[in-house]
Formats: structure tokens, C-alpha cells, sequence
């Protein structure tokens, strides 16, 4: 047996050890919060486990929901709201609760001890050991108890939310169940009354919405139209229009629509699925399976779209143009609005019109046998003008008429300036070509002592327009028309492109630029220096005026200027109205009678006379009118006359 003294150490540890026990217990309990817990949220956290437990019961207090959950069938499963959820928005606010005059008994604090326990078990209603038969009978034995009123009120609150959520999902059995509980409770009648309408209702439309379940399942959602899973939807939205399965259906016969839509999709059919989506958008309008599916449907059109375009600018650059606008207008057919659908569109213009040039692109075509390349062309627009000069024009003359309209359907790319002697030497050098006036010897040139034209025997193209040597920045003269087509012809050989001498047609088309006065300026003297024209106020260097010139003009030059000193035309196009006359590629003829009218130069097999249009640094005002044309032999070879070439695009 153990001594006094161990017995009495025993007893003392023991006690203390009973003590701190003790001290632990009411500080945990007074003040938590030492040990890092919140009252607030422990309370919560067994209330939420509480009402976990109670759920499933009050939920589903028999296996009938499932069951007519699976009879309906209706569409995707519903979403709603935890019971515990819409209970507490349904519970009323304290102030509605009786105000405590004193604690609760015993036997009331026992009734509610029951009541509790039943209410966490799921017995809410209906028999006597009910939590809303114990919290009423709490109640009665004393009126004033918070508790009592508190917990009849979270009863209501949850059968309430119950029958709710049964008639939403379509079980009528538990509902009417659930609802002759709720009968059981004190003042009621307005949400029994309210409950009972709902179901009611709800027991009419169970058998068309298991009539619409029928319907989906066969496949006929939308169609035929008066006898659909819709229709049956739409008359149950009528009758109940809060009711969350045929709201359901209806996105479910939404979705069937989608899935046709997705379907034309898959087989390119992209009409299809737009006429699909608008039968969906009328369905529900903007749902967010709409939505979906249409940005679904948009990104495989800009994708198919693209791809289609991406072939047509393939087959533009392999130069097939009835190919690339196919598949162009294949691909705006899938989406109207691609991006870059309108400059495909242009570049397919330009292609057929300009060989992919832009009008008044300036480009430059390399040689491709040796280095160097031919003068910087100018792209002239495709149109139409009136050729010829109007009856009531000053200085017309019978050659110019009848004035008649012109169509240029083919774009063609212009020199910006007319040949250079610099240019022509190039020429010379490379081909070993030997122009008419070494061959056959002379030109026309200026004579400044008799201020008239004459022939010089020793005068050839590396001449200026007086005979003396000329800078390479000069326009060729003394050149003639044989010569202007063989420098034209060796230009195509060397970059492999089709140039040649400009139609009179043409030339005058690219000389008016879409002007339609007397000079592509306007109908009078110029007011400022934009050809080289006679002047009135210009001076040989002899001291002799023009007898014949516009009056009050000055361009500072007596005879050809360098090439491109003067303004462009409205076309990007210079000296076209002056500096020099130029050779075109037709045949002269008297007047316009039967000139084609398709912008083609008009030649005669074996014709010696040929056309040379434009004004030159000698010639009068009359002489420099856009319509003004001339003929001479092709041998001529003249100090005012040079040439210019064009490119077929």
C-alpha cells in the first residue's frame, strides 16, 4: 500500500492537474478567441452542418423527384438554388418576433431541445415529434419565446423553399406531401393559397411537358410547326410562365437548332447555318448557348473565308485571273465582310486592268539581259473621252473631226517624259542600230539667222534641235518615225514586256487626262509656267520674239528644254503639250471617219505617212491644243519632232 505521503502528493497533483483543466475550459469557452477562433464563424460552420443533414430530406422526402425528374426528361438538368439558400431569404426579420419578457422554463427549454433535433433530422412537419408540432407547442406554453418563434419560423421557411423546389423540378408527389406540412404550421394561409395555385398548375402541364419530352426524344424540336417540342414548351410558358422545365426544353429545342447549324457548318454550308441561327435567335433570343455557337460559327467562316482567299490571291499571282475571282467571290460568299476582301477586290482590278500597277504608279522595268533599264513608265487610268475637237473650238480644223468618243478598257503604262538623247545613245551603243539620219544622212533643224526650219545633211540624233551637240537631258530629235519604233521594239526585247509606240488614241487620251478644254491647262494663256511653249515674252539668243505666241507667256526657253523642267499633267505625265512633238504608231488620215473607237492605233498595211501629235517649243498657240494632230512621211527627221513609248499592262 502507498504511505500518507504519497497518497497526499497524489491527491495535491491531481488537484492541480483539475484546476488547470478547469481554467482551460472557461477561457476556451469566455474567451476564444486566444486560441484563434471566431465565435461567429464556428456558429455558422455548425448551422451549415446542421443544415446539410436536414437537406437531403426535406429535398427529396421520397424518391418521387428523381423519378419525375427522368419521366420529363426534358432538357439539361436544372439549376437551382441549395434549400437552405431560399429558406433563409424566406425567414421574417427579428423585429416581426415577439419581444422576451422573461428566460424560457425548463419545460419549454426542453420542448425546443426536441424540436431542434427534429428539425436537424428533417422532421419538419405533419406528425407530433415534428419540429414544427414541438416549436408550436413550445410556443404555446409560452407566447413570448424568441426561440420558439424563431425556429416555427425557419420550419416554414424551409418547407416553403422545398415545395418550391419540388414544383420547379416537377414532383408533384413531394410537393403535396411537403405542402400538407405546411398546412400543420400557424399563419400560412397566404403561402399554402399561393403553393396550392402553383401546383395545381403544375399538375396540368406535367402531362404536356411529358408530352414535349416525347417530342424532343424524336427528333422534332422545332418542326413540323403546331406540333413540336417547342410548340408544346411555348403553350406550357403560357399557362405557367415561370416554369423552369419548359424553360429548360426550350434551350434544349434551342440546341437541337444549334447543332443543325453546326452541321451546315461542317458541310460548308454556311447559308444554312445562318438561316439555323436565326431560327435559334427567334427561339431565345441571345442565350448564351446562342452566343456561343454563333461565335463558333463566325470564327470557322473567317477561317474558311480566308483560306478560300488565301487560294484566289494564289491563282492571281500565278496570273489566273477567272480563277481568282472565283474563289474571291467563292470567299465574300462565305463572309461578306472579310477583311481584306475590298483590296483583293482592287488588286484583282488592277491585275486585269494594270498588270497589279495602281494608276499613276510610277515603276520601272529592269533589262534582263544586261544591266540598265527602260524610262520610268507612268500607269494611265482606264476611260473614256471625246477624241477631236468640238465645231465651236478655235483653230479646229476638218482633220480633227468628227469629234467622236473613245473607250480605253486596257490600262497601259506611259513614259513620264519623252526619250532622252542620253536614252537613245543607250540604245545606239547596245543594238548597233544606225538611226535614218546617220543612214540616210540630215534633219531639220532651227536656223537661228533666218528664224525658220532647214535641212542640214550633217545634223544627226546626237544633235540638239539647232544641230549643235546635245546634253543627254535633251528629248531626241532628228529622229524618224522608223527609228522611234525600232528603239520601242529593242526596249521589249531587253526587259521581255510588250512596248511600243502610243496609238494616236491614246495619246491624246493621256494628253487631255480628263480635261476637256482647248489645252489640258484650260482654254487660254497660261498663268503659270506649265509647258514649253512659244511665249510671248521669250527670247532667242539673237534677240528674236514669236511672231505668233501666247501673249504674255514666259518658259525661259527658245527651243527643247530638258526633260520633266515643266509641270506634270493631271496623269503624272510630262511635256505632253510642248517641249516636242512626238511620233505616234498610226497611219495618217485625213479626219476621224471610221477611226476606231476602242483606243487601237488605226494603220494601213504599208503606209508611209504617219501621225505626230502634241506641241513643241515652235509651235503656235493653235498648234498646241490637245486635239491638233499632223501628218509627215516616217523618214522625216525634224529638230521639233522626238518620241515618247508606251507598255501594254
Amino acid at each position: 500500500m502507498p504511505s500518507k505521503q504519497s497518497v497526499n502528493r497524489q491527491r495535491t497533483l491531481g488537484g492541480g492537474l483539475g484546476m488547470l483543466v478547469l481554467a482551460f475550459a472557461l477561457s476556451y469557452h469566455f474567451f476564444p478567441r486566444w486560441f484563434h477562433i471566431n465565435p461567429d464563424e464556428e456558429a455558422a460552420r455548425r448551422t451549415q452542418q446542421a443544415a446539410r443533414a436536414a437537406a437531403p430530406s426535406v429535398a427529396s422526402p421520397s424518391a418521387s423527384a428523381n423519378a419525375a425528374q427522368r419521366e420529363l426528361n426534358a432538357g439539361p438538368p436544372l439549376t437551382l438554388a441549395p434549400t437552405e439558400v431560399i429558406a433563409a431569404r424566406l425567414r421574417r426579420q427579428d423585429a416581426a418576433l415577439p419581444t422576451q419578457l422573461s428566460a424560457d422554463p425548463p419545460a419549454v427549454r426542453a420542448l425546443l431541445a426536441r424540436a431542434d433535433k427534429a428539425f436537424d433530422a428533417g422532421k419538419l412537419g405533419g406528425a407530433d415529434d415534428s419540429a414544427g408540432a414541438l416549436y408550436a407547442e413550445a410556443l404555446k406554453q409560452k407566447p413570448d419565446s424568441r426561440a420558439a418563434a424563431q425556429g416555427l419560423d425557419r420550419v416554414r421557411s424551409r418547407l416553403i423553399a422545398a415545395i418550391g423546389q419540388d414544383i420547379a423540378v416537377g414532383d408533384a408527389e413531394s410537393a403535396g406531401t411537403l405542402l400538407d406540412q405546411l398546412k400543420t404550421l400557424p399563419d400560412t394561409t397566404d403561402d399554402v393559397a399561393t403553393l396550392d395555385a402553383s401546383l395545381k398548375t403544375l399538375q396540368q402541364v406535367r402531362p404536356i411537358l411529358a408530352q414535349a419530352a416525347g417530342l424532343l426524344a424524336q427528333g422534332k424540336a422545332d418542326q413540323p410547326k403546331g406540333g413540336s417540342a417547342l410548340d408544346l414548351y411555348r403553350q406550357v410558358q403560357q399557362l405557367d410562365p415561370d416554369n423552369a422545365v419548359a424553360a429548360q426544353g426550350i434551350l434544349q429545342v434551342q440546341r437541337a437548332v444549334l447543332d443543325r447549324a453546326l452541321a451546315a457548318v461542317a458541310q460548308n454550308d454556311f447559308a444554312g447555318a445562318d438561316q439555323a441561327l436565326a431560327e435559334a435567335q427567334a427561339i431565345e433570343a441571345d442565350s448564351p448557348q446562342l452566343q456561343s455557337v454563333r461565335a463558333r460559327v463566325d470564327g470557322i467562316r473567317q477561317q474558311r473565308a480566308a483560306g478560300v482567299l488565301a487560294q484566289a490571291r494564289s491563282a492571281l499571282d500565278a496570273g489566273n485571273l477567272a480563277l481568282a475571282r472565283q474563289l474571291a467571290g467563292q470567299a465574300q460568299a462565305i463572309s461578306p465582310d472579310l477583311d481584306g476582301i475590298q483590296a483583293f477586290e482592287e488588286h484583282l482590278t488592277n491585275a486585269r486592268l494594270y498588270a497589279s500597277y495602281k494608276p499613276g504608279q510610277v515603276f520601272t522595268d529592269r533589262y534582263v539581259d544586261l544591266p540598265g533599264h527602260a524610262p520610268a513608265m507612268v500607269v494611265v487610268p482606264t476611260g473614256s473621252f471625246l477624241m477631236g475637237a468640238p465645231d465651236n473650238e478655235h483653230g479646229h480644223g476638218d482633220a480633227e473631226t468628227p469629234q467622236h468618243r473613245v473607250t480605253i478598257a486596257k490600262g497601259f503604262a506611259m513614259a513620264r517624259s519623252d526619250v532622252t538623247v542620253g536614252q537613245f545613245r543607250e540604245f545606239v551603243k547596245a543594238s548597233g542600230y544606225r538611226p535614218d539620219s546617220v543612214r540616210l544622212g540630215g534633219a531639220s533643224v532651227y536656223d537661228a539667222r533666218s528664224g525658220a526650219m532647214r535641212d542640214d545633211s550633217r545634223a544627226t540624233w546626237e544633235d540638239d534641235y539647232a544641230g549643235h551637240p546635245a546634253s543627254d537631258d535633251l528629248p531626241v530629235v532628228n529622229v524618224s518615225w522608223r527609228d522611234a519604233k525600232a528603239y520601242a521594239d529593242w526596249l521589249g526585247q531587253r526587259t521581255g514586256k510588250p512596248y511600243r509606240l502610243p496609238s494616236e488614241a491614246e495619246f491624246e487620251y493621256a494628253l487631255r487626262a480628263g480635261t476637256t478644254t482647248a489645252y489640258w491647262w484650260g482654254d487660254g494663256t497660261p498663268t503659270r509656267k506649265v509647258e514649253n511653249i512659244t511665249g510671248g515674252l521669250d527670247r532667242s539668243s539673237n534677240g528674236r520674239r514669236w511672231s505668233h505666241a501666247f501673249r504674255g507667256y514666259r518658259d525661259g526657253y527658245w527651243g527643247p528644254a530638258p526633260v520633266m523642267r515643266f509641270e506634270a499633267n493631271p496623269f503624272g505625265l510630262y511635256d505632253m503639250g510642248g517641249n516636242v512633238s512626238e511620233w505616234v504608231a498610226d497611219c495618217w488620215h485625213d479626219n476621224y471617219v471610221r477611226a476606231p473607237a476602242d483606243g487601237s492605233a488605226w494603220i494601213n498595211p504599208g503606209c508611209s505617212v504617219h501621225v505626230i501629235r502634241g506641241g513643241s517649243w515652235g509651235s503656235s498657240p493653235e498648234q498646241v491644243r490637245s486635239a491638233f494632230r499632223q501628218g509627215a512621211d516616217g523618214d522625216v527627221r525634224s529638230g521639233r519632232v522626238g518620241f515618247r513609248v508606251v507598255r501594254e499592262l
